[in-house]
């Protein structure tokens, strides 16, 4: 079968290596349809692995496909069942897996696609208790965004922040696939959203998803913007992932005791806060990592019902390393799907 493998740092290549054997005890196999690319994509890609790993690794770390063959022992699923696995291989015994908070998993044996093989390939052997149901009336396209990338997004605004209907939410990174769910969930439920891209082409787009007002942040200060138009008040949330490019203006943008909920930082790890303004207007910092299995449920759920993700682009898999690329220069505004 085919997989697409990396070699080494931004070498990719289309391998053909032997099919995986049948499933084993509690596993199912996958025909996968089509993975979406992410920022860890990116990482894997330019060789800024957290962790010791084996070189070549199937990569793909968020992905849509069927079940072809169901293992001993397995129940609850039959073959031609559409599913979104979840790429992190948790323990499922600890506290946290037990409890249905996934992404808290105290043994964490890696994430597939980064540290050990992922879902760039035509067939994978997963354990079935990692498997989401998707309804087959979501295209395979979409419905790779939603382990990942509505996920995520189901965590950071919901889990964390506790978005309310008819607050006010800065969503940064508009053009990003977290960004532009993000937007699309917040209006549906409601919500002011105040959009930042870095360009004016990308604030249009934001516009014409539903946001109410976009700040092109390389030639408007973004928090002056969120001040004036809730009334000096400040924004209820803000939904943060740029990382030190942002974060002072992102705590500046805050209404007192507003949310800020982060899960990247893109534009660098360390960023200066200023402790006074967080302790004295009483502001609310959520660090937001992955999601819980049931967070992807719900993302799929919103599918269902018609809020889907915003497809920036859908290339083959020989194409793959061009959708990475245009991932990395930020040449995007969307998702960027790779077809199986």
């Amino acid at each position: 079968m085919r997989a697409l493998r990396l070699h080494g740092d931004r070498d990719l290549r289309i391998d053909e290596i032997p099919a995986p054997p049948p499933p084993g005890a509690g596993e199912v196999q996958l025909r996968i349809h089509a993975i979406a690319l992410n920022h860890i994509d990116v990482w894997g890609w330019r060789g800024m692995a957290f962790a010791k790993r084996e070189l070549p690794i199937c990569v793909g770390v968020e992905a849509a496909g069927e079940i072809t063959a169901i293992g001993a022992g397995v129940t609850g699923w039959a073959v031609g069942d559409h599913v979104a696995p979840y790429g992190a291989l948790t323990c499922g015994k600890c506290a946290a897996c037990t409890s249905g908070r996934d992404n808290l998993c105290e043994d964490v044996s890696g994430i597939m696609g980064f540290h050990v093989d992922g879902f760039a390939r035509e067939f994978c052997n997963v354990q079935a208790r990692l498997m989401v149901r998707v309804p087959k009336s979501i295209t395979w396209e979409d419905a790779a965004c939603a382990a990942v990338t509505f996920s995520t997004v189901e965590h950071m605004l919901f889990d964390n922040a506790r978005l309310q209907p008819g607050e006010t939410i800065l969503v940064h990174a508009a053009g990003s696939g977290i960004g532009t769910v993000a937007i699309r969930v917040a209006k549906a439920m409601g919500c002011i959203v105040i959009a930042t891209a870095g360009s004016d082409e990308k604030c249009a787009q934001a516009l014409a998803l539903g946001a109410d007002h976009a700040v092109n942040y390389s030639t408007k200060n973004f928090s002056s913007v969120a001040r004036r138009v809730t009334g000096k008040r400040g924004v209820d949330v803000v939904f943060e992932h740029v990382g030190a490019d942002t974060w002072g203006g992102s705590l500046l943008s805050l209404r007192m005791g507003g949310r800020l909920v982060t899960c990247g930082s893109t534009s660098g790890v360390s960023a200066e806060t200023n402790l006074m303004m967080l302790f004295q207007r009483q502001l609310h910092i959520f660090g937001s990592f992955g999601a819980a299995m049931r967070n992807i449920a719900d993302g799929l759920a919103k599918m269902e019902a018609g809020l889907l993700p915003v497809l920036d682009t859908v290339v083959p898999m020989d194409r793959f390393s061009e959708g990475l690329d245009r991932l990395e220069t930020r040449r995007v505004f969307g998702k960027i799907i790779v077809t199986i």
